[in-house]
């Protein structure tokens, strides 16, 4: 096979996508509001990409994504991934992202340190935020300090973080949202 390929798959969120090289996963792309809208998100990113029945590799990734978007296990240790292109430090953030358990969650800070450069912070999210490789590599298991669940890359198509981790159990306390932030500062209510 010459050039990038792809194909779409149904899953328990919708309409997703795979695209690959002779090399491995190039990305995916989770659902958009209507599948329309995803294919026109896979042109924008690969507009060499045709559409064709999955590879070997791309049939382990699409069954691994399948698995886990319907609450159960994947195993994701088998496929190999087109590293081509992407930084070396993101490739390393994303390798340390790969061993983040399903169920379990991490910040930020806590990939920069296994990186042995805690102030790279910043530098992690955005490679996180860069991450072609959603679900495969998941991003969505790493939160903001706190545990908020923040959004996700744009390969995420309208699906947030805290489904993902809700899709896995992984939703707990610590990771809030806006109002549970503000309740417990708010003022009390005086009696009238």
């Amino acid at each position: 096979m010459l050039g990038r390929a792809y194909s779409i798959f149904d899953s328990a969120i919708g309409r997703c996508a795979v695209v690959w090289s002779e090399a491995g996963i190039v990305g995916v792309q989770l659902p958009e509001a209507r599948e329309i809208d995803t294919r026109r998100r896979l042109f924008q990113l690969y507009p060499e990409a045709r559409e064709t029945k999955p590879a070997p590799n791309s049939e382990a990734a699409i069954e691994g994504m399948v698995a886990l978007l319907h609450g159960d296990a994947a195993d994701f240790s088998d496929v190999t991934l087109d590293m081509r292109g992407v930084h070396g430090f993101d490739q390393r953030v994303y390798q340390i992202t790969q061993r983040v358990l399903r169920g379990e969650t991490v910040t930020y800070a806590d990939i920069a340190a296994r990186l042995g450069s805690p102030s790279a912070l910043r530098s992690v999210a955005q490679a996180l935020g860069r991450n072609p490789f959603v679900i495969i590599v998941p991003c969505h298991r790493v939160l903001e300090a706190g545990g908020y669940a923040d959004r996700m890359s744009p390969h995420a198509g309208l699906i947030s973080k805290r489904r993902l981790l809700s899709i896995e159990g992984a939703v707990s306390s610590t990771s809030k949202t806006l109002l549970d932030v503000l309740l417990p500062v708010a003022p009390p209510r005086l009696p009238h």
